[in-house]
């Protein structure tokens, strides 16, 4: 991307914040924050641009407003920007925290969400009575017309930004699943990066497939959402001194400070460092979730004057007891997981036989011959970017279910590897076929323990049979040498006849679908093996998406 595209960019990033129109010198000074030296007759003839493109629209002598092309634009057109900007994002919220805990005063990082009805608010009271919220200071506004009621709960990246004001900078490192039992915090189940994704990673396990916050509350076990990150070793007494001075004032959800250079949580602490955990501020959010309430959730988006949120509740019971010394099994990456996977995949490209990874989901024996007719009807109306093979397979335990094993695209990077060609998984994504097709949002296999494309299902975001509105599938991102392009073309090409889906060969330093390689690579975008699996699911037969779950012989499957 060339200069001015990052500039027009940041100029619609800027819009995208305001509401009302906004003149070039309001947009000159946020840019010069940025680091962009631009000057008002410069950001005018950027605009100007944006105006003929459909981004921006002029509003008189006021100023300009970000269209709805515009922010379609910036949610789609420049995905490669967006998994770097989501953890600045958080960086200039750690950095605008100005809250004081001495006085009381200044601004904090806030998650402002849309809920529906009055039960909704009761559910988020019992949560904040339970202790699993970072504070139980709240804002509620209720749209009197509309009925909708609006939320604004404090974010845990507010005590980083406390933190820093007193010194003691944090390395937001992970979001994920903590596990309770007994009300104890054990270990994190699920992880995603702060880096490298443009999925922010709380967000992606706000689901009430995955998280089982009410259980902890009844029963004192299930899954919540929490952050982790890292201080420095030599300031973990202050540390603690401040987390203690917080709780006095309503602000609490450390889970726990591990001591220097000890694991905390299941999760790795490098030496001369200290890990902290943290509840998700989205926790009590992801309880009317779970109750099948409706809620429009926004995670982190601004800033607010804590003099402006009251607690929802003066009933407190005790929160969770702190974690033992850590000897939690350690967690495992998701690349980690695959790359022993793809190291046993032993496919032989002439002979067409050998093991490859299959996906096995689960369906009820009785919708079988359902599950199969809409996976037949996807393929016959997208040949392209559906994988066809497939092989029924038994439940090891349960005899009303049927596995139905699919190919993972992490194969072709074994099949290659075996043939003497680095491949290297490096996103999975979200993949709209526009023209040409674009990626509309990627993770990292190299920053999560959950196979992206089962996030992607489970939050419903496909629209792989195209009933959700525009055609979006999985697919996956993997980069490959430039030596050694000419030999990769070849085995790629016959895979894609045998059937295996080959979405596009990039070349070096070309973005593939919008998504961007290393230099001295070149990009190959393939389907994601849970494609047709996901067309069950949209079309409301119950199945149990799984991925990554053993290998099995090509030549034993079947074809659509």
């Amino acid at each position: 991307m060339s200069e001015s595209e990052y500039r027009m960019i940041e100029i619609l990033r800027v819009l995208a914040k305001q509401d009302q129109p906004t003149g070039s010198k309001v947009i000159a000074d946020e840019l010069k924050e940025k680091g962009f030296n631009l000057g008002e007759r410069a950001v005018r003839y950027h605009m100007q641009i944006l105006d003929e493109k459909g981004y921006t629209e002029k509003k008189g002598y006021a100023g300009r407003v970000i269209t709805d092309l515009g922010r379609e634009k910036l949610e789609k057109g420049l995905i490669y920007d967006q998994v770097d900007f989501i953890y600045s994002k958080f960086e200039e919220m750690i950095y605008l925290t100005d809250f004081t805990y001495m006085t009381q005063k200044g601004n904090v990082v806030v998650n402002t969400s849309t809920i529906y009805n009055e039960e909704s608010i009761n559910i988020m009271k019992e949560i904040n009575k339970g202790g699993l919220s970072v504070s139980p200071y709240v804002n509620i506004n209720e749209d009197k017309i509309t009925g909708e009621i609006e939320v604004t709960t404090i974010c845990g990246t507010t005590i980083d930004g406390i933190l820093l004001n007193e010194g003691i900078p944090t390395q937001p490192q992970y979001g994920g699943l903590l596990k309770i039992e007994n009300n104890r915090p054990i270990k994190f189940t699920e992880i995603i990066s702060y880096k490298k994704t443009s999925v922010t990673p709380l967000d992606a396990f706000a689901n009430s497939d995955l998280t089982s916050v009410l259980d902890v509350i009844t029963k004192g076990t299930g899954l919540i959402p929490a952050n982790f990150r890292l201080i420095p070793g030599i300031a973990r007494e202050k540390t603690i001194g401040i987390i203690k001075e917080l709780i006095n004032i309503g602000i609490g959800g450390v889970i726990g400070i591990s001591e220097e250079g000890q694991d905390l949580l299941g999760l790795p602490v490098p030496d001369g460092m200290v890990g902290i955990a943290i509840i998700g501020g989205i926790t009590p959010f992801c309880a009317v979730k779970e109750m099948g309430e409706d809620i429009d959730l926004n995670i982190g988006e601004t800033l607010q004057d804590f003099d402006t949120l009251k607690p929802i509740t003066s009933e407190m019971f005790p929160p969770l007891h702190p974690p033992t010394n850590d000897s939690a099994e350690k967690i495992s990456l998701v690349l980690s997981k695959s790359l022993n996977l793809i190291q046993q995949v032993n496919f032989d490209v002439e002979k067409q036989k050998g093991d490859i990874i299959a996906n096995v989901s689960y369906v009820n024996r009785n919708n079988i011959d359902k599950a199969l007719s809409v996976m037949e009807d996807t393929y016959n109306n997208s040949p392209k970017y559906i994988n066809p093979y497939y092989k029924l397979v038994e439940h090891p335990e349960n005899d009303d279910l049927v596995g139905i094993a699919t190919i993972c695209s992490l194969s072709i990077d074994g099949i290659l590897i075996n043939n003497g060609i680095m491949s290297n998984p490096t996103y999975s994504g979200l993949l709209e076929l526009t023209e040409p097709p674009l990626f509309i949002d990627l993770i990292s296999y190299n920053g999560t323990t959950l196979d992206p494309h089962k996030i992607f299902l489970s939050k419903n975001m496909t629209s792989i049979t195209g009933k959700n509105g525009p055609n979006k599938v999985l697919a996956s991102v993997k980069e490959i040498p430039y030596i050694s392009r000419d030999h990769a073309v070849e085995i790629l090409e016959i895979l894609n006849n045998i059937g295996f889906s080959i979405y596009k060969i990039g070349k070096p330093r070309e973005l593939v679908y919008n998504s961007k390689v290393d230099n001295y690579n070149f990009g190959v975008i393939t389907g994601g093996g849970l494609n047709s699996i996901g067309a069950v699911k949209e079309s409301g037969i119950p199945i149990q998406v799984k991925a990554l779950e053993k290998l099995m012989p090509f030549e034993k499957m079947d074809r659509l």
